[in-house]
């Protein structure tokens, strides 16, 4: 256990005993605990495997390449159709966590010889995302802002193109790439 990941477990108002038993469950898989983007992070050598986190309606075990596991069970969950690697084992109490334990093992077994092997899933590139054609129309009248786009990691360039790709109404696009701009200049993402 990682005292400074602690706080997580003890500030929880809702899931806190869920929270304890999915720790337990995954620390017995020897992975190191770590804190990463304010959640439980669980990783072999270098490599992430699972991270705990909860919602109002759940909690969940995500596995950050769940979509390469043998899910025979049919119990992960890919969170939205733009999620490609990973997937949730989602919980709504105590019980189903103990009922799940020997799956929730072997699939955090899984992960393991997954991460020992190198093996990754295959991300779409940012140039295979639909461009939102307000932000292209900014990129051609902009070449500082191109080249900004051009030099951030294709996980930011990603997340762009879908933050600005999805709302209906032109006007919210623009909106968007308006409220951004600033952001990809500075080199930045769009959760920085």
């Amino acid at each position: 256990m990682n005292p400074k990941v602690d706080f997580y477990f003890t500030k929880a108002k809702q899931w806190q005993e869920e929270y304890k038993k999915l720790r337990s469950i995954i620390l017995s898989c020897g992975l190191i605990e770590e804190l990463k983007w304010g959640c439980p992070c669980y990783i072999h050598h270098k490599g992430n495997i699972v991270l705990i986190h909860g919602f109002k309606e759940y909690c969940a075990v995500l596995f950050f390449q769940g979509a390469l596991i043998q899910d025979a069970d049919g119990i992960l969950i890919q969170q939205t159709e733009n999620v490609q690697a990973a997937r949730q084992m989602r919980f709504t109490s105590l019980a189903e966590i103990e009922n799940l334990e020997a799956t929730l093992k072997a699939y955090i077994f899984e992960a393991i010889e997954l991460d020992k092997a190198g093996i990754k899933v295959e991300l779409k590139k940012a140039k295979e995302f639909e461009v939102a054609e307000e932000f292209q129309t900014k990129l051609d009248e902009m070449p500082k802002l191109k080249a900004a786009f051009e030099a951030l990691t294709p996980g930011r360039q990603r997340a762009y193109l879908l933050n600005f790709s999805q709302p209906k109404q032109s006007k919210t696009r623009e909106a968007r790439v308006e409220k951004y701009i600033p952001m990809i200049l500075e080199g930045k993402g769009l959760n920085d």
